[in-house]
């Protein structure tokens, strides 16, 4: 169940949207922009990100696994949203299409685990976990 205020909820979908459209568009600027700068990111599924802390490394991380993928398209769409002051706990779900340089094809779909904060009327990710729910 979805608690908070509806402006807020509805700035932290547009916050996901907004992540999304940054891997979409292959924009580091756009992507360093949604992450706090005491951010950690969990990525299990990626040798060498089961960790990443601070949002300089975060991005540094991103910049160098973009070049992997061609082509990567990724869409969201948010599960539970929990507000609890300027803090609030998120889950929401990825389908995404990435191409390889080798031009294998994946389609993984996967789930986020995030803490996202106020932070200057904005709200950003603090802490993303994903984990795998089917595909590679």
């Amino acid at each position: 169940m979805n608690t908070g205020p509806t402006d807020d909820r509805l700035a932290i979908r547009e916050l996901i949207e907004h992540y999304c459209n940054a891997v979409n568009q292959r924009d580091a600027a756009l992507w360093d922009a949604n992450w706090a700068e005491d951010s950690e990111w969990n990525l299990p599924v990626v040798p060498g990100m089961e960790s990443v802390k601070g949002k300089a490394a975060i991005v540094a991380a991103w910049v160098d696994s973009m070049k992997l993928f061609p082509f990567v398209n990724m869409m969201a769409m948010p599960g539970t949203i929990r507000i609890e002051g300027d803090v609030a706990h998120v889950r929401s779900y990825t389908s995404e299409v990435a191409v390889m340089q080798d031009g294998t094809e994946l389609r993984p779909r996967g789930q986020y685990d995030d803490v996202v904060v106020k932070q200057g009327g904005r709200w950003l990710f603090q802490r993303r976990s994903f984990q795998a729910l089917h595909g590679e």
